[in-house]
């Protein structure tokens, strides 16, 4: 296990990974290097797009974190201007550990495209803690690799929202799944669990498509959907972003009074779309604290170099308008 190093805090520094192609960076939080000061451990947190609202909420958990006990650790912020630049995140693993960080937190924006790179960054010294979307579990083992998840289970949470759709239709009433990345294990789960919930009901899946997180995609392919399909009594999608996506479909194409609509995430827009009930019901992560229960972890193996940490699930809990009164 690596020591921290005492680290002289270098404005050109912070400037040169805010201007780096590729990637947005929420801030740098860390105190003026002092020698008399105790040294403490500098930690990396990666996170997916930062204009999400999702990942932005989870960066400004951390930052107030660290904010409350600075005199414990540093934090470094990454984030990626899209979801999907998966190499610019690789590269961002690779700046972290060139710039000497102690630990990584990552919310990785593929479930296997990642491992290669944290895994030089293991075998740099460097404490790495998976939070958000799952690493596979399968390669990891391959790889013979110990990365400890913290985070929610995905499939149990999207279930809970598919059933509590599920008892506003009736039996043979035809859906639709608006997917995640298929690549990201949240994605696979969160639609499994769409899946499990629609079969147990006896709904039909009439279409289930990936719109890749994104809000216009999914208003695209929802669109589309519905003029193909106008039997689709409901749209089950895998995160807010696109359940906003799909709100936007539901309104162009005159179905804004009938199609039920549920998401993930619980961000702010798809809250008030609840209030307003043009979304049935989300998901809730608690983004506010999912990247602090990672730094958490990761603060924990670095006092004892001799730990191990097992996967930590964390809360996940349904949304809907009786809950937001």
């Amino acid at each position: 296990m690596k020591r921290y190093k005492k680290r002289m805090v270098i404005p050109l520094l912070v400037m040169a990974f805010v201007m780096l192609a590729g990637c947005s960076s929420k801030t740098t939080s860390s105190s003026q290097a002092d020698p008399s000061s105790p040294e403490k451990p500098k930690i990396g947190l990666i996170m997916k797009s930062l204009a999400n609202e999702f990942f932005s909420t989870m960066a400004d958990g951390a930052v107030a974190h660290q904010a409350a006990h600075s005199d414990q650790y540093d934090l470094h912020v990454e984030g990626l201007k899209d979801e999907r630049d998966i190499s610019r995140q690789v590269a961002l693993v690779q700046e972290m550990v060139a710039s000497g960080v102690d630990a990584i937190v990552i919310a990785p924006a593929d479930s296997k495209a990642l491992i290669p790179a944290l895994r030089r960054a293991k075998k740099d010294g460097i404490v790495v803690v998976n939070i958000d979307n799952r690493l596979s579990p399968e390669m990891l083992e391959e790889e013979s690799l110990q990365i400890p998840f913290v985070g929610p289970d995905n499939k149990a949470g999207a279930k809970s929202v598919g059933a509590y759709l599920a008892n506003k239709l009736q039996p043979g009433d035809g859906v639709a799944i608006l997917e995640g990345l298929q690549t990201s294990d949240n994605g696979r789960m969160r639609k499994a669990g769409f899946d499990e919930a629609m079969n147990e009901a006896g709904m039909k899946i009439i279409d289930s498509q990936s719109a890749q997180w994104e809000m216009s995609n999914a208003n695209t392919i929802a669109s589309s959907m519905l003029s193909e399909h106008p039997e689709i009594k409901a749209i089950l999608a895998a995160n807010d972003s696109m359940a906003m996506g799909a709100v936007a479909a539901a309104k162009s194409v005159g179905r804004s009074d009938d199609l039920l609509i549920v998401g993930f995430d619980n961000i702010d827009a798809a809250a008030q779309a609840i209030r307003d009930g043009k979304i049935l019901a989300t998901a809730d992560q608690h983004a506010d604290k999912l990247a602090v229960f990672g730094i958490e972890a990761a603060l924990k193996l670095l006092a004892d170099p001799n730990s191990t940490l097992s996967d930590v699930e964390t809360p996940v809990d349904l949304v809907t308008a009786e809950t937001l009164q």
